[in-house]
């Protein structure tokens, strides 16, 4: 009930003593009547080619069978691997990094070497240090420049992290404490400075009825779907009534989400690490015969796409995926699904993502060329909604 029609109700019977005002009768009727118009204010964006200030690219490191979390032995060195979460790094970076960090402290290492700048690679190195190892970072890139932060920010802890055909009995399982250990540790992070971790309202429109459930095409992968075992956590989306947001006759739905804005998240992550006296080295290492050199004799690899040739995992897929991104829109404060495209606010650009296809999109796909007519697309069809924007 909105405070007009609240005070209205109340002024009926005497609750704040305004019965005995003479306009009360006059303005019963105002106070008590409903508002017009959409009850859920939005700001509308703007969708101009004009204000994309950079079109990225970046590859998702897919394994059909999941994280690659075992370790081996390489000479005296003990390697713990923590890599190939898909779409899925940031989402499932601190519950996988616990893992692979407990394997790494297992014989109570001094010190411990992390391969690789990017969520993985972050979240194992803090988690190390803070059970009381020295840890140095070694990578070819550091942030801000590592393939990752071009990511969405989006919480998607089961965005292509595996085929349901290739993973084993027990990775369900695996996979749910992985991605509610990282939930309890974004809610350590809600409402710093920066808004590093925040929820967010995401809203799905369409011009008519919801589709049903899209059919797999015959070339198609399965891909593994747990989300539905987080349910207790994430609110249910609703179907809101017409009228009820700008968006006019079109159907809407409204659901909540986690989201990063990568530029505070990971400065917020480097500062952690570093003032507790972490070190980050830029090194390229090229055969696992040459972790002989580092002084840390346990490493704790988070390369990604780059084990493939680091430590021959010729099961990694490449999975492109492009962002084209508009200057930030401070009013513009939620998240956007229409017609196959995506739309993320972030603090340092609004993320617009095309996603039709399924998860096949991109799949198998290397190149890194910008692909200026699927930004364009996308711009255009999000500027024909908004172009009716709060018209009834």
């Amino acid at each position: 009930m909105d405070r007009r029609a609240l005070l209205g109700g109340l002024a009926a019977t005497g609750g704040l003593g305004l019965a005995g005002c003479t306009t009360a009768g006059a303005n019963s009727a105002a106070l008590t009547s409903r508002p017009t118009g959409p009850t859920i204010r939005l700001a509308p964006l703007r969708a101009e080619m004009g204000r994309v200030f950079d079109i990225s690219v970046c590859l998702r490191p897919f394994r059909p069978a999941g994280p690659r979390l075992d370790t081996e032995q390489v000479g005296d060195t003990l390697v713990v691997h923590n890599y190939g979460h898909g779409g899925s790094g940031w989402s499932l970076s601190w519950g996988s990094s616990a893992i692979a960090a407990r394997k790494a402290l297992a014989g109570s290492p001094s010190s411990v070497a992390v391969l690789g700048c990017g969520p993985l690679g972050m979240t194992s190195a803090i988690l190390a240090q803070s059970a009381g190892a020295k840890v140095t970072i070694y990578a070819r890139e550091t942030m801000p420049d590592v393939p990752s932060i071009r990511a969405t920010g989006s919480f998607t802890p089961d965005s292509r992290i595996a085929l349901a055909d290739h993973v084993d009995a027990g990775f369900p399982d695996l996979w749910e404490q992985m991605a509610r250990t990282s939930l309890k540790r974004f809610g350590s992070l809600l409402g710093l400075a920066g808004d590093p971790v925040r929820w967010t309202d995401r809203y799905l429109v369409s011009d008519g009825p919801p589709a049903g459930p899209r059919q797999r095409g015959p070339e198609e992968l399965q891909f593994a779907s747990y989300f539905s075992r987080l349910r207790d956590v994430f609110p249910r989306a609703e179907t809101l009534p017409p009228g009820a947001t700008p968006f006019g006759d079109a159907v809407v739905r409204r659901e909540s989400n986690i989201m990063f804005n990568l530029a505070s998240y990971t400065h917020t992550l480097l500062t952690g690490f570093r003032g507790a006296g972490g070190r980050i080295e830029q090194r390229e290492f090229h055969t696992p015969a040459d972790l002989a050199a580092l002084p840390e004799k346990v490493v704790i690899n988070c390369t990604g796409l780059g084990s493939k040739a680091l430590f021959g995992d010729q099961t990694m897929v490449p999975v492109r995926g492009q962002i084209a991104w508009l200057i930030p829109q401070r009013e513009f404060d939620y998240g956007l699904y229409y017609r196959g495209v995506n739309v993320n606010p972030r603090t340092d650009g609004i993320c617009v993502q095309a996603i039709s296809g399924g998860d096949m999109r991109g799949y198998g796909d290397d190149s890194l060329a910008p692909n200026r007519q699927e930004a364009e697309e996308s711009i255009a069809s999000l500027a024909a909604l908004y172009a009716k924007f709060g018209q009834v």
